[in-house]
């Protein structure tokens, strides 16, 4: 029995994101960091093209889960996905029966007959 890969399967890659791009997306949203809500000075401030919804779980590279974030608020938030995807991953292998516990309960036939 194989198990499926995780959430965040590192094997299909992310698709470059030109600077004509960049700069259509910051227009489409108004120039707004998605996270914290402030406008970016895009000539002041840097900031990256950011997935709301983490790329790795949805796969998802339309205009709507692509947002400008100052890069402070995206760094942020990466780690919070990560530590999200790592959960999820867990949840998801102790459900298939596939993630080994580190302190497995003992049954009674293991223990030694006390009478």
């Amino acid at each position: 029995m194989t198990s499926s890969p995780p959430l965040h399967d590192p094997a299909p890659q992310r698709r470059h994101i030109s600077n004509t791009e960049r700069a259509r997306l910051f227009t489409l949203h108004k120039g707004v960091c998605h996270i914290c809500g402030h406008k970016i000075d895009g000539t002041k401030e840097r900031w990256e093209v950011e997935h709301v919804i983490p790329w790795a779980m949805s796969r998802d590279d339309s205009d709507e889960n692509r947002k400008p974030a100052h890069e402070r608020c995206h760094d942020t938030k990466t780690t919070q996905d990560r530590t999200n995807l790592a959960k999820a991953d867990r949840i998801r292998m102790k459900h298939q029966g596939a993630w080994k516990s580190k302190s497995p309960m003992r049954s009674k036939r293991s223990t030694p007959v006390s009478r």
